[in-house]
Order: C-alpha cells, then sequence, then structure tokens
C-alpha cells in the first residue's frame, strides 16, 4: 500500500519522529509518504463505511432483515436483532481499521522475520569470529550469503553504510536496535556495544549470545509445547466431544424415543 523500498538516511533519523511515523517504521513503511498515504486510506476506508451505512438505512435492509428474523418461531430471531442493527456499524469500523490492521499484520510479520533469521545469523557471525575474521568482515560475508530483502539484512546494510558514512559504531548499533524494537536483537545489540564500549573480544560476546538465544528459543518452544494440552482443551470440548455424544448415546436415545413413543400410542389406545 504506502511501503518504501529506500531506507531513511542518518540525517533524517536525528530528527524528532511522531508516534504514528515511529509506529509506519517499525511495520517497515518508511517512505516519505507513508504517513500521508495512511492518513488518506484511513480517511477513505472512513468515508466509504459512512456511505456503505447511509446506503444500508436509505434502502431499508436493516428493517427488512429485521422483520424476517421476528418471523423465526420460537423467538429465535430475536436474539440476532442486536446484531442485525449493529453490522453496518461493524462494517463501518473494520473499513476505518483496515490500515491500522495491515500496519499491525505488517509489523508481526517483520517481527516473526527477525525471529527466524537472528539464529543463523548471530552463529554465523560467532564462527567466523573464533576464526580470526573481524566483525566489520565477518558481517559483510554473513550479510552477502543471507537474502536481501529480509529485514534484519536491510538493517545492518544500514548500519554498514552508516558507518562508512561517518557515524560512530556505537551510535549506528543503537539505531539497528531502535529501527527493529525486537527484544533478542537489542539484546545483541547491548551486549554488542558494551563490548565495544569496554574493548571485550567480540567473538566471545558473539558466542555467547548465540547460545543464549539458542536456550531462549529451547525454552520458548518448550513453554509452547507444555500450553498445548492447554489450548486443545476448549475445542476438544466445543467440537470434538458433542459429536462423540451424538454417535455413542445417538441410536441409544434414539431406540428409547421410539419406545416411548409406543408406549403413549398404547395408553392412547386404550
Amino acid at each position: 500500500m504506502f511501503r518504501g523500498d529506500d531506507v531513511a538516511t542518518a540525517e533524517s533519523e536525528t530528527e524528532p519522529r511522531g508516534a504514528l511515523t515511529h509506529r509506519l517504521s517499525l511495520a517497515g513503511y518508511r517512505s516519505v509518504g507513508a504517513v500521508p498515504t495512511f492518513l488518506l486510506t484511513t480517511g477513505l476506508g472512513l468515508f466509504l463505511g459512512v456511505v456503505a451505512v447511509f446506503a444500508i438505512y436509505r434502502l431499508g435492509l436493516v428493517q427488512s432483515g429485521a422483520k424476517e428474523l421476528i418471523k423465526f418461531p420460537g423467538g429465535v430471531g430475536e436474539i440476532f436483532l442486536p446484531m442485525m442493527y449493529a453490522a453496518p456499524w461493524l462494517a463501518l469500523l473494520m473499513l476505518a481499521a483496515a490500515p491500522w490492521i495491515l500496519v499491525r499484520s505488517a509489523r508481526r510479520e517483520r517481527v516473526i522475520q527477525f525471529e527466524q533469521d537472528l539464529p543463523l545469523f548471530l552463529e554465523l557471525l560467532a564462527t567466523l569470529g573464533e576464526a580470526g575474521i573481524g566483525f566489520d568482515a565477518a558481517l559483510d560475508r554473513v550479510l552477502d550469503a543471507q537474502r536481501q530483502d529480509r529485514p534484519l539484512t536491510e538493517e545492518f546494510r544500514t548500519f554498514q553504510r552508516e558507518v562508512l558514512a561517518g557515524v560512530g559504531r556505537v551510535r549506528s548499533l543503537r539505531r539497528v536496535a531502535d529501527r527493529a524494537d525486537v527484544l533478542s536483537l537489542t539484546i545483541l545489540i547491548s551486549a554488542l556495544v558494551q563490548a565495544e564500549q569496554v574493548g571485550s573480544g567480540i567473538s566471545e560476546v558473539l558466542r555467547r549470545q548465540a547460545d543464549d538465544l539458542r536456550n531462549r528459543r529451547r525454552e520458548r518452544a518448550l513453554a509452547l509445547a507444555n500450553a498445548l494440552p492447554v489450548k486443545l482443551l476448549f475445542p476438544l470440548v466445543i467440537c470434538f466431544l458433542p459429536g462423540l455424544f451424538v454417535a455413542t448415546l445417538g441410536p441409544t436415545f434414539y431406540q428409547f424415543f421410539q419406545f416411548a413413543d409406543a408406549v403413549i400410542q398404547n395408553r392412547g389406545l386404550r
């Protein structure tokens, strides 16, 4: 919709950004026209929603639907009357919120891509560092081996350009963490900044961070596996057990109803 492929320059990133600009930047929308396009799209969705609500009430669709629901026997249709009256306004809300939903989805996808690429990226950096290759050379080799359209590669390419442009290494690393705003990457950047400031070995820091990241991924996987039985409980009770009851107890109830009907008919004949 309004995603920009060009990366913001170092000078523009030093300027204070609004909350909306920062939100769009975290989702990967960093072009100059991202904010105006987002606001225009939101306004267009709101306008279309208002037009749709006006058309629905003008044509009397809500009233016709309500009359049809009332005709259902047993007053069942009256239960759905509030939903019928609220449907146009829910459509208005969905159309107005569609850009926000898109930005939120893009942000989630971006975080997932960071989480997917960071373990291998860090392992390669640690291995090259232990082999005696400097951080910049190792980073350049790893980035050449990665897909260029991934956000982690884009952020570290921007880091390389900023360093070549004369921006301090520590400042450039912190900008990577600010632009990404992903916890795992922020922890890595903090360790690299600390190692840069105290002058410790980068290879040791990278290996330690790789081991810590591997342990955190293992613990997260174990936590998800342990939570799986609890998450399966509600679908099991709602979807599986009723069908099981119908399949096992259905014939029994059917025979019972047939027997009860026969008894009632015999008494009626007498």
